[in-house]
């Protein structure tokens, strides 16, 4: 039996359920599960729906054509690991984490690189045989560095997902423009909000008390991409700094990994500045 993901997204209309549920039947696919959303503000129709059968590929993807408006975006996805690159800085914890996580077989992925700008955390990204790139930004300005940077990336075939494992530069719209809804950030989200050097200092000084995390793609506003996932927790009066940055390192990379499953497991849409998730 072959597996395969329907993915579709279009304009709202009538008796487009029907028309796909009644394709499944005549082809003797089992439907193994299917959700739909209707976005009504802005008319716009979700559907992800997982199908097994004996069926082809391409034979499955000509029916779909045959019988679907040629405005109803679709896409048959047959269930592969994808091919990720981390790029990292120097803060270990979310690089970490998916490290282990893809050691222990719980991404359904194939990490064929991790790019930096130092080379602080090649040892620990050897211990895993994985390739490490160092890219040095030292001596460049934001784009020389960068165009060294996608010179390193263009070695690899496919690349389905760029993660930013705590990558501490910002990339400029030559780079996002080249892997558009491909690229995943995590930052801290507080509440209040704080920028610049050194946030936990800032919220332990302002009295927080609730830290958190955010997932997004990557566009060419700073820390404002489609929203993936986000968690918080909270903290008290008799948490330091310190304190605070370790506990929001932990939601961090809970986040980051929970969005890059997502990801991998085709359950995201992206529509405007916004995300659909199933």
């Amino acid at each position: 039996m072959n597996h395969f993901r329907i993915l579709i997204d279009c304009a709202d209309q009538k008796g487009l359920v029907f028309k796909i549920s009644k394709l499944f039947y005549e082809l003797e696919l089992n439907i193994l599960s299917n959700n739909e959303f209707v976005d009504s503000e802005n008319k716009k129709f979700f559907m992800r729906t997982v199908v097994e059968g004996d069926i082809e590929e391409q034979t499955l993807q000509e029916a779909l054509e045959r019988v679907l408006d040629e405005n109803v975006n679709f896409h048959v996805v047959s269930p592969s690991a994808k091919n990720i690159v981390l790029m990292v800085t120097k803060e270990s914890h979310c690089l970490g984490d998916i490290l282990i996580r893809y050691e222990a077989g719980e991404l359904d992925a194939n990490i064929i690189g991790v790019v930096s700008n130092y080379e602080l955390l090649k040892p620990l990204v050897e211990k895993f045989n994985i390739p490490f790139y160092c890219v040095s930004h030292e001596g460049l300005d934001r784009e020389a560095h960068e165009a060294k940077v996608l010179e390193c990336l263009r070695q690899f075939e496919e690349i389905d997902y760029i993660i930013l494992a705590k990558y501490m530069r910002i990339l400029t719209s030559n780079f996002v423009d080249a892997y558009q809804d491909r690229i995943i950030n995590i930052h801290h989200s507080f509440l209040p909000s704080f920028i610049g050097a050194n946030p936990y200092k800032q919220a332990y000084e302002r009295g927080v008390k609730i830290i958190g995390a955010t997932a997004h793609f990557v566009n060419n506003d700073l820390d404002e991409g489609p929203i993936i996932s986000q968690d918080v927790i909270s903290v008290s009066h008799d948490h330091g700094w310190k304190d605070m940055q370790r506990s929001g390192r932990d939601v961090e990379k809970v986040t980051l990994s929970r969005a890059l499953k997502l990801a991998l497991e085709d359950r995201i849409f992206v529509h405007k500045n916004k995300t659909v998730i199933f």
